[in-house]
């Protein structure tokens, strides 16, 4: 990796970066070393596809363990490690497959593999329906000898054993036969909406730099960042007016998720979809009732933040568009990947020696794949689920600050995967969304304390201490709004109300204009931003984003620890990501130091935010 020698002030400058540098090429056009290297995986496409053949031949010896589970400890361990096997190849086929469609979403070969993978899934799924019924019929006291016999069982003992716990939500073999066979239409909403709004999707005209392109989420996400307010008035105004043109197909796309939501809680008979999601990882839907209810009680916070906002834009009247804009004049905290790389591994220093070497590796051998390109999947993401292999990294870099975070969030995932897998056996190496993102914001306060600690500048303070509260608006405050709509059009399903794209927009822009203070003269929020929840892809991954909250929680408190020098405290972190799914999540993060079923992890992260916004008035008013 290239190493800087330039002073980190040198680097905070705004670098001369316009729309061009990042308008959108072709695949082709990007060098190899910005992209993914798929042949870890596999060394071509024909050694995917026999690769495949064999797993589907492999998973035809299903059959053989049916009426046999409960016959032995030794065969119920046959069982198990067959099915360790079949999954761990299984889920690098579909990472493979998955992969490659979204570097290009186009292309309807990679998006062919994802289609046949996913079925040979759901042939197996029918296969296999006897499994559950039949582990849930072993008596629980057999079960435990079974263990007590065979201690190879031991590593799938929280599985075994979680078959009590959920007994009421297992069916018979001829339902869950039944229930498999959905997964050939479930996954349709989602899948349409990923190529509609990523691919397909008319895109508008609009004017970047002195000439007409298509106004892209890449290219947005930059013009509404933009200190020309007119340019961020005018690209939101376009942008979202577009969406708005295709409300009322968004709004089948989602309507369709949310059946299958309410359909599986129903048929598995949980008392709502939100039970469904929280119960599996044994999560008390408390957590998430909660969390809504904490930060709607705080908004005075958010309105606090907002303010600050209006104040250091110097408007007079805030706009929903305006959110995103610098706030000190002259300065946007801009970077090459390069200089991305260098400031990440400077700020993961507290995490030791081999966290570093490892996030080297990450950038040095085509882990990530950086660059926007023509008919790239939008947004950012880490698959950890190729056990053998490594995690991969999608980002679309485009030099702000707030992507650096984002590349830093996203290695968070990388390391967590990669610990929990080299740890853990692959039984126990997949940990549950709720614990997801800790490693990721962790990430995230490692990164902002670095830079806060190296900045004197009064303006560079400023403008890093704002970017810091943008991450408190945008995980904390906006994806719990986010997570409040979200159980809003799953609970008004549950009821019977029809979900219309113009009835998820009236829902969505009621309830940002509560958050924005829209109503108490905050922020004003304009009308067509109603319409953005058809560009939130995590409403179609059931009850996901409330955890970006509870984890940018529970992360804040962790880093703390850290950030002091308690080495234990480090300790107890490494000991964390590397603990997979080796207990339940609200436990992990109990060994890790902080308690989630309590409040006082979320009233420390309000202190430390009204914290921040103090710093930052003092240094105002000083000026």
């Amino acid at each position: 990796m290239k190493k800087l020698s330039t002073c980190l002030l040198a680097l905070i400058l705004m670098l001369n970066m316009s729309f061009d540098a990042f308008a959108q090429k072709e695949r082709s056009e990007i060098e190899d070393k910005y992209k993914w290297n798929f042949t870890d995986l596999y060394a071509s496409d024909e050694a995917w596809s026999a690769a495949k053949e064999q797993l589907v031949k492999e998973m035809n010896q299903i059959a053989e363990f049916k009426g046999q589970l409960g016959t032995s400890a030794n065969m119920l361990l046959k069982y198990m490690e067959y099915s360790n096997e079949l999954m761990k190849e299984g889920y690098r086929l579909y990472i493979y497959a998955s992969l490659k469609s979204d570097a290009d979403l186009r292309d309807s070969e990679n998006m062919a593999r994802v289609k046949e993978i996913r079925q040979v899934f759901i042939e197996y799924g029918q296969k296999a329906s006897f499994v559950s019924p039949e582990l849930a019929a072993i008596p629980e006291s057999k079960m435990k000898a079974f263990i007590k016999e065979e201690p190879k069982l031991e590593i799938y003992k929280m599985g075994l054993m979680d078959v009590y716990r959920m007994k009421m939500h297992t069916l018979s073999q001829l339902e869950e036969a039944v229930m498999a066979k959905t997964g050939m239409i479930t996954g349709t909403a989602g899948s349409t909406y990923s190529v509609f709004s990523n691919a397909e999707m008319p895109r508008v005209e609009f004017m970047i730099d002195g000439e007409m392109q298509e106004l892209t989420s890449a290219n947005f996400s930059v013009a509404r960042s933009s200190a020309d307010r007119q340019l961020r008035q005018d690209a939101t105004k376009a942008y979202w007016d577009n969406y708005l043109k295709y409300e009322g197909t968004f709004g089948e796309m989602l309507n369709g998720q949310i059946k299958v939501d309410v359909f599986r809680a129903k048929a598995r008979n949980y008392n709502s979809a939100l039970e469904a999601s929280l119960k599996p990882n044994n999560i008390p839907v408390e957590v998430y009732h909660s969390l809504v209810e904490n930060v709607n009680n705080n908004l005075g916070t958010f309105h606090r933040y907002l303010k600050l906002k209006k104040r250091m834009l110097d408007v007079d009247e805030l706009m929903y568009s305006d959110i995103y804009a610098p706030t000190v004049k002259g300065v946007e905290l801009k970077y090459s990947y390069e200089e991305a790389q260098d400031l990440i591994l400077k700020s993961l220093k507290p995490l030791g020696k081999e966290y570093i070497e490892v996030v080297d590796r990450a950038f040095n051998n085509r882990w990530i794949d950086v660059y926007p390109n023509v008919g790239k999947r939008s947004g950012a993401y880490s698959n950890g689920g190729a056990y053998d292999v490594h995690p991969y990294i999608l980002m679309n870099y485009t030099g702000q600050y707030n992507e650096v975070s984002t590349l830093t969030h996203e290695l968070g995932h990388t390391m967590h995967s990669y610990y929990s897998n080299k740890t853990q056996p692959f039984a126990t190496a997949d940990y549950a969304t709720f614990v997801a993102e800790v490693a990721s914001t962790f990430n995230e306060v490692l990164l902002n304390d670095m830079m806060q600690k190296k900045l004197k500048d009064d303006d560079l303070r400023l403008s890093l201490l704002m970017s810091m509260l943008d991450g408190f608006k945008g995980t904390l405050f906006r994806q719990t709004q986010f997570a409040e709509f979200e159980l809003a059009i799953h609970e008004a399903a549950e009821k019977g109300t029809p979900l219309t794209g113009k009835a998820l927009t009236k829902m969505y822009g009621d309830i940002t204009r509560k958050y924005y203070g829209h109503d108490k003269g905050v922020c004003t929020v304009e009308d067509n931003i109603a319409v953005e929840w058809a560009a939130i892809p995590h409403f179609y991954m059931d009850f996901y984003v409330y955890q970006y909250s509870t984890s940018f929680v529970a992360s804040q408190a962790l880093a703390a620890k850290v950030l002091e020098g308690d080495k234990e405290a480090t300790k107890r972190y490494i000991e964390f990501i590397s603990s997979g799914g080796s207990d339940y999540p609200i436990e992990l993060l109990k060994k890790a130091g902080v308690d989630m079923t309590s409040s006082e992890p979320f009233d420390k992260a309000i202190a430390t935010m009204n914290s921040i916004m103090d710093e930052i008035e003092a240094i105002l008013d000083k000026k």
